[in-house]
């Protein structure tokens, strides 16, 4: 193994501790000590990599983002049926923070209790998950018919302004178990997304 390597090795290893204390913490509550414990390596060098805490941090969040997008872009969806495409993506979500632990809470985290001073960086890593869930509601959108008086500009406008307060409606719950909160709030989803379209559709005319 060269020097090359090694390195990369090194950093993938701080990185896998990081997201193990990460996955279990909040921003706040983790702490650098726990990530050398957990990566098996010693606190200077975490510091060698890594500027401080919230360099780590970010790199975690977007190997969160990074691997879910990817997840979500490798699955299939059928869109022949509205109700079974939204199904069908929310389970896919359910499906991957199921298998992966700490990602779960890492993205509980980031999307209901952010840290304040890094919003403006994970808008940035959240991106591409963004674009994804613009061309899922896009494609559900070609197979629904709007009512008269809505466009599609404003369907997919309403529906990012929506997510960002339906989020940010879990603020509050500062002292919840993340497991439960993602919980809630996958539920919660599920049903408001239902309500959500359905309230957009055109009415059918009674004859």
């Amino acid at each position: 193994m060269n020097r090359e390597e090694k390195k990369k090795l090194t950093k993938q290893q701080i990185i896998n501790g990081a997201i193990a204390e990460f996955g279990v913490h909040s921003y706040a509550e983790a702490s650098a000590n726990e990530i050398s414990k957990k990566g098996n390596i010693s606190k200077g060098i975490i510091y060698h990599y890594f500027k401080n805490k919230d360099d780590l941090y970010l790199v975690c969040v977007k190997e969160c983002f990074d691997n879910f997008t990817s997840f979500l872009a490798s699955k299939e969806i059928s869109f022949t049926n509205v109700e079974e495409s939204i199904e069908r993506y929310l389970d896919l979500r359910f499906q991957f923070f199921k298998e992966r632990p700490f990602f779960r809470n890492i993205f509980t985290n980031v999307l209901l209790q952010p840290p304040k001073h890094l919003i403006e960086e994970i808008s940035e890593i959240k991106k591409n998950l963004d674009k994804y869930n613009i061309s899922f509601y896009e494609k559900v959108l070609d197979h629904m018919e709007l009512k008269d008086d809505v466009s599609r500009k404003e369907a997919i406008e309403y529906f990012m302004l929506f997510q960002e307060s339906f989020n940010h409606q879990f603020w509050k719950y500062e002292d919840r178990d993340y497991g439960m909160l993602f919980d809630e709030h996958e539920f919660k989803l599920r049903r408001l997304l239902k309500f959500m379209f359905y309230g957009i559709l055109k009415e059918e005319t009674q004859e």
